[in-house]
């Protein structure tokens, strides 16, 4: 399989690392909009044996996206970009003839007059509406494949098909202890991101009223993570799973739910009321004359790289799937999880644990469309395909998952 890979930052870092390490790849173009950070993740690669290369790419140059998957014969674009660059990327794609898969979903925008009640453009509805070219095509668009979404709609449709015969709820989990030495506040997955997603309405699904939204930080519950990590304040998040996991697997309510704590939501709640989580470029003052800037691009300047502070962090990081329902005519609620411990990540992959472990499961998706075992034409989320290949390897990949049963 030839890959493009867009975006070398943390995660696109980390998915060359596992990558290298897997005899299915025959050659991945790692671009990037600065040449000298792709040049970096693929010099970092010893032993690779040529099978990586480094090209300066602008995300937003649909057409030269398209070229670039056209001169080096790629089967796929991987997307390892933030959320603004995916719709240029998807449709390069898909005029290139490749295939696709991506980590997170098109953007959203809150509905303009009832935005706490009711769903504007939620989250990949523009590629949805693409879902027809993609299935005449003949091309696989795997949307939302990274660990959330991604691996925790892999839980969700294992659930579905061995778990349970009635789902009640689905309800995606995500909490960590994760700390960093010398700083107050170092997210640890990008900050662009973050705050697109925890300061946006979250939505809920339920079976009888749809997709709805609701209050940034709503419906407050503690969360007892395993492994050690234990109990987390989680809050309601607007995330895809909520928007992917309706459409292949039956439940009644489906939700995801980020353990943040007092002090993070507390500073983003703070960036909103100055409107730094603005992404509507102002003016500023600059050495040769005004200069117009995103008050979100200046935060994420001000902090540090996510992705250079795992030798600072110490800790686990807690994916999961919490699903109730009947089995056999009785109760049955279960946790699905994916747990990575930042010493191991670093020791094993000079990555810390968040962004290796949103790496991982990309790169598992890859080898099961390269070998085969999955396959499919349209805009599919895992949910869509068969969950145990995806599970066996990932353990097979030195990282196995977790089935907690609760109650």
């Amino acid at each position: 399989m030839r890959v493009l890979l867009v975006g070398a930052g943390g995660v696109g870092t980390a998915v060359t690392r596992i990558a290298a390490r897997r005899k299915f790849l025959t050659h991945m173009v790692v671009a990037d909009y600065d040449h000298a950070r792709a040049r970096a993740a693929v010099d970092a690669l010893p032993g690779a044996g040529g099978r990586f290369s480094a090209l300066r790419l602008d995300a937003s140059d649909e057409d030269a996206v398209r070229r670039a998957l056209s001169a080096h014969r790629c089967d796929i674009l991987l997307n390892a970009t933030d959320p603004r660059f995916v719709m240029p990327l998807f449709r390069a794609a898909l005029a290139a003839g490749t295939h696709y898969m991506d980590m997170a979903m098109s953007l959203s925008a809150p509905h303009t007059s009832r935005p706490y009640e009711e769903c504007g453009v939620k989250l990949g509805d523009a590629q949805f509406e693409l879902a027809g070219r993609w299935a005449e095509s003949g091309r696989t668009a795997l949307v939302g494949m990274g660990v959330e979404p991604g691996l925790s709609d892999v839980f969700a449709r294992y659930a579905a098909d061995e778990l349970f015969d009635e789902i009640d709820e689905i309800g995606v989990r995500d909490g960590a202890d994760l700390r960093v030495e010398g700083y107050e506040f170092a997210p640890s997955f990008s900050i662009w991101t973050t705050i697109e997603e925890c300061l946006n309405p979250p939505v809920v699904y339920e079976r009888d009223r749809g997709w709805f939204t609701t209050a940034p930080f709503s419906e407050p519950e503690v969360f007892d993570f395993p492994e050690g990590i234990g109990p987390v304040e989680c809050v309601n998040v607007e995330h895809e799973e909520v928007l992917l996991i309706p459409r292949w697997v039956d439940a009644r309510r489906v939700t995801f739910k980020y353990g943040l704590g007092d002090d993070f939501i507390a500073r983003l709640r703070t960036l909103h009321e100055l409107g730094l989580d603005s992404t509507t470029a102002v003016t500023v003052p600059g050495e040769d004359g005004p200069v117009r800037v995103s008050p979100r691009d200046v935060v994420a300047a001000c902090l540090p790289d996510p992705a250079s502070l795992g030798d600072r962090m110490t800790g686990k990081t807690c994916a999961g799937t919490w699903v109730t329902g009947t089995r056999d005519g009785r109760p049955r609620e279960v946790y699905l999880y994916h747990v990575v411990d930042n010493r191991w990540s670093m020791r094993e992959y000079g990555s810390q644990a968040v962004v290796w472990q949103t790496a991982v499961n990309p790169v598992v998706a890859l080898e099961l469309l390269a070998t085969g075992v999955w396959s499919g034409a349209g805009v599919l989320g895992a949910e869509a395909l068969p969950p145990r290949p995806f599970l066996d390897l990932l353990t097979d990949y030195g990282s196995p998952w977790g089935l907690r049963e609760q109650g």
